[in-house]
């Protein structure tokens, strides 16, 4: 099992979260987050001044199967591309395994992907 997580621009969540909707994934959790990464650049927008490392983000978590792990992350990589400096990040790490509180199964089984 992989675990993904997608550092994307707040104003690309929605977009990312209906495409990954339409590609059958059942489950992700987001969060709000900050962070200041080596990029930065100062820029306008409506005639507002902003700095590039303020830009608001949103980090999905995914958990999935080995075999789901290239179409999730080509679906994020593919919605969340806008060219610009601090479109974000994807990370993808190993689960060693998974385990449901309510019926005490582990293992794949316990994640229903569909993709």
């Amino acid at each position: 099992m992989k675990k993904i997580e997608a550092i994307v621009r707040k104003t690309k969540f929605e977009d990312v979260k209906e495409a990954l909707l339409a590609s059958d994934i059942d489950w992700f959790e987001y969060h709000e987050v900050h962070g200041i990464g080596q990029s930065r650049q100062e820029r306008v927008y409506r005639g507002v001044q902003y700095s590039t490392d303020v830009i608001e983000r949103v980090k999905i978590t995914i958990v999935c199967r080995e075999k789901f792990l290239e179409p999730t992350v080509k679906v994020i990589m593919e919605v969340a591309h806008t060219g610009d400096v601090g479109d974000g990040r994807i990370f993808v790490s190993d689960v060693l395994d998974t385990y449901s509180i309510r019926t005490g199964r582990h293992g794949d089984e316990v994640i229903a992907d569909k993709l």
